[in-house]
């Protein structure tokens, strides 16, 4: 594991290669085969990430299925908004997977690089960034540290995405958060790793 580069670093990402401990059951049963199926042939191609712990529970697997994709594909934000915020909670979060995952879809959107290792590196938000991007990872340290918005935060989200992106930027965080702790929980390996 790296060394922080300074106090109010985030950790690296202390799962990173440890072996997963809480995969897809084995052998899966209907209602887990049904789930797996619909996953395979829906728009994620494949069970990965929090799939596979949530294969355990075909129920939640699918509600949560569903919450994920209507935020990826159905939503209204940025595109370079949206990733860049999964960015900023899988980081938060010390998550291996989404980390790695969004990284790149954050990079093709638009994110500057430079942003992003600050991100990476748990350092200043850098001062010519988007205004926009500097304010949704204000927006997840405070939903994460304190578990809810400032006025001031509030106010200004307001202002930048209107009530319809605020809510949904609120709900991208959570669901992240979400999906980041049972991963991290269940040790769920990178996307490199992916399988099943």
């Amino acid at each position: 594991m790296k060394p922080n580069p300074s106090a109010t670093a985030t950790p690296a990402f202390p799962e990173a290669g440890l072996p997963e401990r809480l995969g897809p059951p084995d052998p899966l049963d209907a209602a887990q085969q049904a789930a797996a199926d619909a996953l395979i042939n829906g728009p994620r191609g494949g069970i990965y990430g929090p799939f596979r712990p949530l294969l355990h529970r075909p129920p939640l697997l699918q509600a949560i299925a569903r919450v994920g994709e209507t935020l990826r594909f159905e939503g209204r934000l940025d595109t370079a908004l949206r990733e860049w915020t999964i960015c900023v909670v899988a980081r938060e979060a010390s998550n291996v997977f989404e980390w790695d995952m969004h990284l790149p879809l954050a990079e093709a959107a638009g994110v500057p690089p430079a942003a992003l290792a600050a991100v990476e590196r748990g350092a200043p938000t850098p001062a010519d960034l988007r205004s926009d991007l500097a304010l949704a990872r204000l927006v997840v340290r405070e939903l994460l540290t304190g578990h809810r918005l400032s006025e001031e935060t509030y106010g200004r989200s307001l202002s930048a995405w209107g009530e319809p992106e605020t809510v949904e930027l609120l709900t991208l965080v959570g669901y992240f958060a979400m999906v980041c702790w049972l991963m991290n929980v269940a040790r769920t390996p990178g996307p490199q790793s992916r399988g099943g």
